[in-house]
């Protein structure tokens, strides 16, 4: 059994960036727009600034309290859509209660919608066209082409249907000449599906929802769930999988810092789009 180091390819990646990011004369922005006071958050926008950092871009955070009016937000946000120095925007979730996520998401140009979450983003997705994939799926395919696995002619199981991962994850394993299940919370007998998974992608939030009774022998496991329980973090995925995988991501250190690599990589080919288009 093999471990996908993500950390270890995040830094790669970086030190890609940063060779990107330094051959320009102007350094490239990441907008960061966060509402309320969501613990998680405040690591992952401070993860977000010390990479930032790292490779030469600069950050701009405008931090909301959850009492901020919706039209206040969307106003900012076609403020720096208008901003020609400002690259990327990103709306770091979740919102608190009360707030239209897609509604305000749909305020960022598709030019800078550096998550791939507008409406336009997913739909270039779908259709194959070019565009900002999320940030979470695209770190999970450089660790498919790191670590050389092939995904033509093998079936991936997906579990979780969101937008943010298992929909777009999908549609990229299917570029890849992959045959896909997704399945969900409805789904019955799920282990049914996840016994059949040459690569098994689970993406839910549910401390161990998988465990090695559930995967055949060889399988690859993406292991992109997180749950916090006392400052301890567990992903999706039991750890005695790896009895019998062939390859697993750990939690953490797995697609987490992958995620922010993705992140710095799409503002930077922001950056070059709106300043060198082709």
């Amino acid at each position: 059994m093999e471990i996908l180091d993500g950390k270890l390819l995040s830094c790669k990646i970086k030190d890609e960036v940063k060779a990107g990011s330094d051959s320009y004369h102007v350094t490239p922005i990441l907008a960061v727009i966060t509402i309320g006071d969501d613990e998680a958050s405040k690591v992952y926008v401070e993860n977000k600034r010390k990479a930032c950092e790292y490779v030469g871009m600069s950050m701009m955070h405008f931090d909301y309290a959850d009492c901020v009016k919706e039209k206040v937000v969307i106003k900012k946000i076609r403020e720096l859509n208008k901003e020609k120095t400002v690259n990327g925007i990103i709306l770091q979730l979740p919102l608190p209660d009360g707030f239209d996520e897609k509604k305000i998401i749909n305020e960022i140009s598709p030019e800078k919608d550096v998550d791939g979450l507008t409406d336009t983003s997913q739909g270039r997705l779908l259709m194959g066209e070019s565009g900002f994939v999320p940030c979470t799926p695209m770190g999970i395919i450089e660790i498919f082409d790191y670590y050389k696995i092939n995904l033509e002619g093998k079936h991936v199981v997906v579990v979780g249907r969101s937008n943010l991962v298992g929909k777009p994850i999908m549609i990229e394993c299917l570029k890849r000449n992959a045959t896909c299940t997704i399945c969900h919370s409805k789904t019955k007998d799920l282990a049914h599906y996840t016994k059949d998974a040459d690569v098994l992608i689970v993406a839910t939030g549910h401390k161990y929802l998988i465990d090695k009774t559930m995967v055949k022998k060889g399988v690859v496991i993406i292991d992109v769930g997180i749950t916090r329980i006392e400052k301890k973090i567990y992903g999706d995925v039991n750890p005695d999988v790896e009895s019998v995988a062939s390859y697993v991501t750990p939690v953490p250190g797995g697609v987490g810092p992958m995620t922010v690599a993705m992140l710095l990589k799409n503002t930077l080919i922001a950056y070059k789009n709106q300043n060198d288009p082709q």
